[in-house]
């Protein structure tokens, strides 16, 4: 039925040759490679060809055996039996020229509108990119058909399963540890420290001091600071008595008399232990409200003054480009890193049991609370919205271009080996068909007289 003895051999002898096909692209591999379900899905084609042709003959030797009976004054019946089987010979030779021309050209005639398959399949993927893009991706059938799933309320309950929590938290820690695996430490102490620098840059530091050291100073929190100090200065003084008398007697006159300046050193090692002995001992000792006035005079200069601020920028600038702070950062990173890894890594962290506990919490409330359900929901079709009405062209044009990118004949057989059985069916009802049609035009002729 679909063309000579050569022509079947060169058919088997293709479909044979599929099974070795090894393209690269993935689209081709898959259109002209044949699987062992595909080559069993070409048999089952085959059997119902030979089940539709065995058909025809069948009702091809009905219709000569039925004109020789007539011919031969059987009786009337011969008539009935031959209009039949001759119009089933009719339905089953235009079914199978349509089924035919769907994939190549029947008979290898050159007939318009046949093989309409291969010579038409850019076309068809173009058609194919359309429907889905207006049929699938437009924004208000996803946005119907997610409000209809209620995703919200189904990944609440979903969640709030331990087991479910579980197994997020583990994926969630998998993805976790291998952003960071691929991350290169320096380039994220690269961006780090630009960030920092730039924000630093930005914003002027000293106000935000100033304020600060205003309210430190206005609560008195200082003074812990000025006790320390002046104790560990007391302590010290203790300790280092002859090392501070050497430096006073070192740095007096040669002229002087070593004994003058032994005794100028002692009184004032003397005077300087009382002064901080004093200053620690009494809290409103006159230094320390000297102090307070001081560090409140400083910061007012640090919020107002513009050369003071000028110079805390200054320094600021100075410090941050100094190496030993970007070493800082870099090193602040990788602590962090390694921090962040080993939690992800261990199961009983406080960092995965925290995000477990915060999805079985997000889970209850997600199942019992409609608004948050709500949001969720909303949150979910904004998205996907955004995604189809952004990329919806690019999406179609993915179909278009891998059906673009498929070969003719190959993609041919391909589909005919996954339809073909059922078309085979059409040539069978057509055989049918065609033959119970014939049977009553031929009756209603003769009831008529016509």
């Amino acid at each position: 039925m679909y063309g000579t003895g050569e022509r079947v051999e060169r058919m088997e002898r293709t479909e044979a040759g599929l099974g070795a096909a090894t393209e690269s692209d993935g689209s081709r591999r898959t259109m002209t490679t044949f699987s062992a379900a595909d080559q069993e899905r070409q048999r089952g084609v085959r059997r119902m060809k030979l089940t539709a042709l065995a058909l025809l003959l069948f009702v091809a030797v009905v219709y000569v055996l039925a004109k020789w009976a007539s011919n031969s004054g059987a009786g009337p019946w011969a008539g009935y039996v031959a209009a039949a089987a001759e119009a089933g010979m009719v339905g089953a030779m235009a079914d199978w020229f349509a089924v035919t021309a769907l994939f190549r050209r029947p008979l290898g005639l050159p007939i318009p509108h046949t093989a309409i398959i291969p010579t038409k399949k850019d076309q068809l993927g173009v058609s194919l990119g359309e429907f889905v893009g207006e049929n699938f991706l437009s924004e208000e059938v996803v946005r119907q058909r997610l409000r209809a799933v209620g995703i919200g309320s189904r990944l609440g309950a979903w969640l709030a399963v331990p087991e479910h929590a579980d197994r997020v938290t583990a994926e969630l820690s998998a993805a976790l540890r291998g952003a960071l695996t691929v991350l290169r430490d320096s380039d994220v102490q690269a961006i780090v420290g630009e960030a920092i620098t730039r924000r630093a840059d930005a914003q002027e530091i000293a106000p935000g001091i100033g304020k600060t050291l205003e309210k430190i100073v206005a609560d008195g929190g200082h003074k812990r600071v000025v006790d320390l100090i002046v104790a560990r200065a007391h302590d010290w003084l203790v300790l280092h008595d002859e090392q501070v008398m050497d430096a006073v007697e070192g740095g007096a006159p040669g002229w002087t008399p070593r004994f003058v300046d032994k005794r100028i050193g002692e009184r004032v090692y003397k005077e300087l232990l009382r002064f901080v002995t004093e200053m620690r001992d009494m809290p409103s000792h006159p230094a320390r409200g000297a102090l307070d006035r001081f560090l409140g005079d400083f910061a007012a200069d640090l919020q107002s003054d513009t050369e003071t601020r000028a110079r805390v920028e200054r320094l600021k600038g100075e410090v941050l480009g100094r190496g030993e702070v970007q070493d800082l950062i870099a090193s602040a990173w990788t602590s962090v890193r390694s921090m962040i890894v080993s939690a992800a890594e261990d199961e009983r962290s406080e960092l995965r049991l925290r995000v477990r506990a915060s999805l079985l919490s997000l889970g209850a409330r997600m199942a019992v609370e409609p608004k948050l359900q709500e949001k969720v929901d909303g949150w979910v079709e904004g998205a996907a919205v955004y995604v189809v009405t952004t990329y919806r062209k690019e999406i179609t044009s993915l179909i278009t271009d891998t059906v673009a990118g498929w070969d003719a004949e190959h993609t041919t057989r391909k589909i005919e080996a996954n339809i073909g059985r059922d078309l085979q069916f059409i040539r069978i009802n057509g055989t049918v068909v065609g033959s119970l049609v014939g049977l009553l035009i031929y009756t209603v002729t003769r009831l008529v007289g016509v």
